[in-house]
């Protein structure tokens, strides 16, 4: 009995132990959000919930640049001086994870640079802090009201800072900036007012047209700017390179994979889902060729004035399926909110999940966001946009944004224990369980077998596919944005408006691998979750203990489930 006692003191005080440096650990993460993360990036700050950086916007001065790359060194050196040893095994992995986020970070200041490439990072980013003032009721309209017009009086010094940083961008950079710039004009002339529509203090509306104007006049000299100056000038390489390629994965998604293996691992999957794709088509129709029954399915579609409808018409049926089949478990009963794109977002994105921040108080609604054809398009391009919303696709995006995708592991992100855990992630868990919930949820009977939703299925594995091929290939230096465009055509079955935005969009989006990679990485680890379990696997209970441990990468998450470091692929 004496022996049992001293066992329990000793349990006793390691857990104790265990709490202290857990507490120590988390302070040192509090520390490091509010002297690095949201000091430099209050825009977040705002969107996470913390409403005391509202009224902030860095300059984006190589001055503020060379301090912030400062702090993250320091706060690098202090992270890994902290011992890990007595920590538990959820905050040793936080940890990990905060060292490898603030390493990301300092490669993309350092090594990729973007602050000197992209000249889109300022007008979207300025708008950015915008739109997250003003889309959520957090306070009342005044309040919000004073943020959006302290941020906008700090606008025009960010361009300023853009003109002194952007030395020699990629042509396609500044053409993607030049794209998005009406709709952001746009923007701060429509949206901003708009969203402040029921302030009467006559006063401070003066004052909002002072600095909103002053906003739009920064926007449209830098317009002039990059047309007149920047753009005949604009020939560096978009290319990040394969070490800053190789970096980027390790750091960012915790994958070291070399990248020929990556490319082999890509390429088998598009073969399988190439194959898969032509024997669903098949099963439709032998009589009539793949691209013939795609064809059938893209024409399949609602009319513009009714795309946003037919979305929300999906999401109660998909919520429905996910409870009554047990598939995985709902924290919150409410919907996301189905709307139309930002302007400033329309240029590189179709459809995108839009959710409160973790530490968001008072407006916690989720929106869902779907891209509408462009009101001066011809008939014949809004029709060709329109096939990419067909019936199947409508499905597979649903259910990548909402059901059980983003919107679902956002409600479950509420109620993990740790700052960090809340905070930081990364793209192959986040993208990954979207991704894999496009394929598991038809792998379970949603939809009864209808094989036009699997061929719309498939087809979206495809975009995924080829993004994870054509990322690795154009950063490399082994394939061009024209043959990016022909790859995504030719081997992913996309059509050429898709194609061409999605590659684009690899220019300044290198590790878009992160959907099917992700994906193929939680296939594995339930497999290996499913042979360890044995007969006491349940899907349900997989997908909880999955959800559980936020978007951490799946290295992390693989250790928490299965107890071991085994590869993720």
């Amino acid at each position: 009995m004496k022996y049992r006692r001293i066992l329990l003191i000793f349990a006793l005080a390691g857990a104790c132990f265990a709490q202290t440096r857990d507490a120590q650990f988390n302070a040192l993460a509090d520390r490091f959000f509010d002297d690095v993360l949201f000091r430099y990036d209050p825009a977040q700050g705002t969107a996470q919930g913390f409403h005391q950086y509202d009224a902030l916007l860095p300059s984006e001065s190589r001055a503020e640049i060379e301090a912030e790359t400062a702090a993250l060194k320091k706060w690098e050196a202090d992270v890994r001086a902290f011992d890990p040893r007595g920590l538990s095994s959820w905050a040793a992995a936080d940890r990990e994870l905060m060292l490898a986020q603030i390493q990301g970070q300092l490669l993309g200041i350092e090594s990729i640079r973007n602050w000197e490439k992209n000249p889109d990072v300022y007008s979207s980013g300025v708008t950015s802090a915008i739109f997250v003032v003003m889309s959520r009721s957090f306070a009342p309209p005044a309040e919000r009201l004073k943020s959006v017009i302290a941020r906008e009086r700090l606008i025009p010094r960010v361009f300023a800072s853009a003109r002194e940083n952007l030395k020699n961008p990629p042509r396609i950079y500044t053409e993607i900036a030049l794209e998005q710039l009406p709709g952001i004009e746009s923007f701060f002339q429509k949206d901003v007012p708009l969203a402040f529509r029921q302030v009467t203090d006559a006063a401070l509306l003066a004052e909002f047209r002072k600095t909103n104007q002053g906003a739009i006049d920064a926007l449209r000299s830098y317009e002039t700017w990059l047309k007149s100056d920047l753009l005949p000038r604009s020939k560096g390489d978009f290319r990040i390179g394969a070490e800053n390629y190789r970096k980027k994965l390790l750091y960012d998604e915790m994958v070291d994979l070399p990248l020929d293996r990556l490319l082999e691992i890509g390429y088998q999957d598009l073969r399988r889902n190439q194959a898969e794709f032509r024997r669903v088509s098949a099963q439709i129709d032998a009589k009539r060729t793949p691209q013939q029954n795609l064809d059938e399915l893209e024409s399949d579609h609602p009319p513009a004035g009714q795309l946003l409808q037919t979305f929300r018409g999906v999401l109660g049926g998909l919520k429905d399926f996910l409870q009554t089949k047990h598939i995985v478990t709902l924290p919150s009963p409410v919907l996301p909110i189905v709307e139309e794109t930002p302007p400033f977002l329309r240029a590189l994105t179709t459809a995108s999940m839009d959710t409160p921040g973790a530490y968001e108080k008072v407006a916690k609604e989720a929106f869902f966001n779907v891209t509408l054809p462009d009101p001066g398009w011809t008939a014949k391009q809004v029709d060709e946009y329109l096939q990419d919303f067909n019936r199947g696709t409508i499905i597979s995006t649903a259910v990548h944004e909402a059901y059980p995708g983003h919107y679902l592991q956002f409600l479950w992100l509420q109620s993990l224990p740790s700052k960090v855990r809340k905070l930081m992630g990364c793209s192959t868990n986040a993208e990954g369980w979207a991704h894999y919930s496009e394929q598991m949820m038809l792998d379970q009977g949603y939809g009864n077998g209808d094989l036009k939703l699997r061929l719309g299925q498939l087809q979206d594995a495809l975009l995924r596919n080829a993004r994870y091929i054509a990322g690795i290939q154009m950063h490399t230096g082994t394939m061009t944005v024209e043959q990016g465009v022909e790859f995504f055509v030719k081997e992913g079955y996309q059509t050429r408006p898709i194609a061409e935005k999605e590659a684009k969009r690899g220019t300044s989006d290198p590790t878009y691998l992160y959907y099917t990679l992700g994906k193929l990485e939680i296939l594995k680890l339930r497999d290996d979750y499913r042979k360890m379990k044995g007969a006491q696997f349940s899907l349900e209970e997989f997908h909880d203990a999955f959800l559980k441990q936020g978007v951490a990468p799946l290295k992390l998450v693989r250790r928490a489930l299965l107890g071991n470091d085994s590869p993720v692929l």
